[in-house]
């Protein structure tokens, strides 16, 4: 599990960076590499735990632009 990446979508690309989980603009290789580094800072053992709520907060289309 620690070897995972996390899937990005545009859902999780979205709530990563209203969250500044993420700076990257593109939903890339790069992207995912810098948010796993992030969520591996908080679950080195899992970082792709939040995978599923990241995704289900984007998925309800919250709007997210005042959360930083």
């Amino acid at each position: 599990m620690s070897e995972l990446y996390i899937p990005l979508d545009v859902h999780v690309g979205r709530v990563s960076r209203a969250l500044g989980l993420l700076d990257r603009n593109q939903n890339d290789r790069k992207s995912v590499e810098a948010l796993t580094e992030v969520l591996r800072g908080f679950n080195p053992i899992d970082p792709v735990r939040y995978d599923y709520a990241l995704f289900g907060i984007g998925e309800m289309g919250l709007d997210l632009t005042n959360l930083k």
